[in-house]
């Protein structure tokens, strides 16, 4: 096959357009392992990219999508040969280098991972770069020491992809769950992946105090901004937040307080460049440790023709969970 289906994200003067298209194989770019697309997932980013509202894409033409699972057709890398179930989440994929939003890709085989047994391509793209993310979060905060002996885990941002993995990740671990929202009306839906408290949106919201009232030992943090700076002056002594996304802005308007005064941790996640070992390792846990059935629960599939009209979507907070693109 010459062509396949793509969305494809241009730039002119006008501005940005997004559009399903054509993709002729002769466009895809430089790498060892071409892959046959089938599944994606909606992420954060990829709404900022589809959407232009921030500068995520570094070139153009370029396929959105930076994570996908499928099957490879043809690979010069010693670890892959056609027919191998392969995931990728992240390196600039969608950013830099065309995306999975695509039939096909074609990508250094150094970024891929085997698909995890126990996992299907679909729900590998349910968990996704927004569930790997989650979980390369909660092995930040094992590493610091962190049990849930040690206090209540707060996760914000609770309703959307990284915090509805984290929630469910927790609580399957043993923690006491604080699930930080804007939308009330998920509440029922955060309780059944496992949160054992809702906090309003708004107690985070405010402008930061140097600390607060101790409430939690560690968190997860996908929203930055004053979000993130209020989290971390209500951290217990010894505690930790590990940051792992800026829904809520790239600033943090903190003090050095939680730090100095109650030595608390600010863990930084960064899921994109990920050695090979600690992300095979967090997708073994993904697959041991993850309950498939709120896996299940928390996801939406959506056809590759209808993945561009949700973009706006995910970004005005309105999309529950996960979004998969089911591509073939």
């Amino acid at each position: 096959m010459a062509a396949f289906k793509a969305w494809v994200i241009e730039k002119a003067e006008s501005g940005q357009t997004l559009a399903l298209r054509d993709v002729e194989r002769s466009e895809l770019m430089d790498g060892d392992v071409t892959v046959r697309v089938s599944h994606s997932g909606l992420n954060y980013k990829d709404g900022l990219a589809m959407t232009g509202r921030m500068p995520v894409v570094r070139r153009f033409p370029m396929i959105p999508g930076i994570d996908f699972a499928g099957t490879v057709e043809t690979s010069e890398h010693p670890d892959y040969k056609p027919g191998d179930a392969v995931v990728l989440t992240g390196w600039g994929v969608g950013e830099t280098h065309l995306g999975g939003l695509s039939e096909v890709a074609r990508v250094r085989g150094d970024w891929l991972v085997p698909l995890p047994e126990g996992l299907s391509p679909a729900q590998a793209m349910a968990i996704g770069t927004a569930g790997y993310t989650a979980m390369l979060s909660v092995l930040a905060l094992e590493r610091h020491g962190l049990t849930p002996a040690s206090g209540p885990a707060l996760v914000t941002g609770a309703a959307g992809g990284v915090g509805s993995v984290a929630v469910a990740l927790l609580k399957r671990a043993g923690w006491h769950v604080i699930a930080a929202t804007g939308r009330s009306d998920e509440a029922d839906y955060l309780t059944h992946l496992g949160a054992a408290e809702i906090l309003d949106r708004e107690a985070l919201s405010g402008e930061p105090r140097p600390l607060a009232k101790e409430r939690w030992a560690a968190g997860i943090d996908a929203v930055g901004g004053k979000v993130l700076a209020n989290a971390l002056a209500m951290t217990k002594g010894g505690g930790a937040i590990a940051a792992c996304g800026n829904a809520g802005g790239m600033d943090l308007p903190s003090s050095v307080a939680p730090f100095i005064l109650r030595g608390v941790s600010l863990l930084g996640i960064n899921s994109v460049t990920t050695p090979l070992a600690p992300r095979r390792a967090a997708w073994t846990r993904l697959a041991r440790d993850l309950d498939l059935s709120l896996l299940d629960g928390m996801t939406t599939t959506v056809p590759l023709d209808a993945a561009g009209g949700r973009a706006e979507a995910l970004l005005e907070g309105q999309v529950r969970g996960r979004t998969v693109v089911a591509v073939a």
